[in-house]
């Protein structure tokens, strides 16, 4: 089926009208039900994928494609958003869209309802203009659940897809890449994340006879001088340093006079390609272990990753967004592995995939917002993306 003939709407128009979308992670706030008003009109097969998992909030989220053939290029993305805050201090209602001074305000404005929203306009515009003898498939992968514990979105929607044969053969994901400009850097790939509590116990006492106690504090401060004290690399090709921080040391101990019988530390690494998340977990209990023989006691490290570091090698699918940008942007952008983690650490694990989207200085600030400019620009960088995507790959 070939999309109408009226004109696409405007990215601007769609951006604020899925603000006014209250979808604070886990409710879907009826953005996947715009989205899908938008699509499915124009020839999209619309699919809502609602998945549950004891112990975790239920989520909606949105698969839409259009043709069946290859090659099949897929656009991802997310419209659930963090909690506005206090409404009273922004400039304008959070969940209102509205425009002032070229610029549209409102809680996912840049993170990320402004890139679903230019994709979604530049996918119906590519459409319209191949026409009747467009081969290939075009998608958009929507999740609710980006901002939240991530389990029943994108990790669930890509096991949906492989078993129903749906997986793209390339990927963009439109988180908010720029730091400063559009056309400042795509992401290539993303650090991983591990998260560690560990746990001291020792013997309580009185500060006055610490030879008829065992302070665990003693040996927290010595592991975490030992993990802290080097670095953990000095980067790679493609990657940053990888960094530990820690986020919290904990005794709970009110008294001045006693000895706590537990101390508690929080920490988190991001790692380059250096390393696993297994490979960092034998280091740390080799540190653990190295203070507990020395010193005595015991000692409880849980450890829990989110994501391993993961890389797309610059090529084709790099090469191919990086010209579409400099072509609307007249900038190159830089080729990034920085920041958080992404739904893209899911999808590499499908098919090769890279990070383009907004500027991201206000993303989950107050006063949250994108300037209109930017929006048509994006809309336009999408648009030589899928030109280009098709001219090459075929479609």
């Amino acid at each position: 089926m070939t999309p109408p003939g009226n004109p696409a709407p405007d990215p601007a128009e769609i951006t604020a009208r899925l603000i006014r979308c209250q979808s604070v992670t886990p409710a879907e706030g009826g953005a996947l039900d715009a989205l899908q008003s938008l699509l499915q009109p124009a020839g999209f097969r619309c699919i809502r994928l609602p998945f549950s998992q004891a112990g975790t909030p239920d989520v909606d989220n949105l698969y839409a494609r259009f043709g069946t053939g290859a090659p099949h290029f897929c656009f991802a993305g997310h419209c659930d958003v963090v909690p506005a805050g206090e409404a009273a201090s922004w400039s304008l209602p959070p969940f209102s869209g509205e425009q002032r001074d070229g610029l549209i305000y409102g809680r996912g404005a840049v993170d990320m309802k402004g890139a679903v929203a230019c994709f979604t306009v530049a996918a119906l515009n590519y459409l319209r203009a191949r026409g009747k003898d467009f081969a290939g498939s075009i998608s958009l992968l929507i999740t609710g659940d980006e901002e939240g514990p991530a389990i029943n979105g994108t990790a669930k929607m890509l096991s949906w897809l492989e078993q129903n044969g749906e997986i793209p053969d390339h990927c963009l994901v439109g988180e908010p890449t720029n730091p400063e400009q559009l056309g400042d850097a795509i992401k290539i790939g993303r650090r991983g994340s591990l998260s560690g509590t560990l746990t001291l116990t020792g013997t309580q006492g009185h500060v006055a006879y610490p030879h008829l106690a065992d302070n665990p504090l003693d040996k927290m401060v010595r592991i975490l001088a030992r993990v802290t004290r080097d670095a953990l690399d000095e980067g790679s090709a493609h990657f940053e340093p990888s960094t530990l921080a820690l986020t919290s040391i904990d005794v709970g101990n009110a008294a001045g006079n006693v000895i706590p019988a537990k101390a508690t530390a929080r920490f988190n690494i991001r790692f380059n390609d250096h390393h696993t998340a297994d490979s960092l977990g034998a280091w740390l209990h080799a540190h653990c272990r190295a203070v507990i023989e020395e010193m005595g006691g015991a000692y409880d490290l849980d450890l829990a990753s989110s994501a391993e570091c993961f890389l797309t090698e610059p090529g084709p699918l790099v090469d191919l967004v990086a010209e579409a940008v400099g072509a609307v942007t007249g900038r190159r952008p830089a080729l990034s592995t920085s920041g958080g983690t992404s739904d893209a650490r899911f999808i590499k694990a499908y098919c090769p995939v890279v990070e383009f989207g907004l500027v991201g200085k206000t993303m989950h600030q107050i006063d949250e917002c994108v300037a209109c400019d930017d929006l048509t620009q994006l809309t336009r960088i999408y648009g030589e993306v899928l030109n280009a995507y098709f001219n090459r790959f075929g479609g």
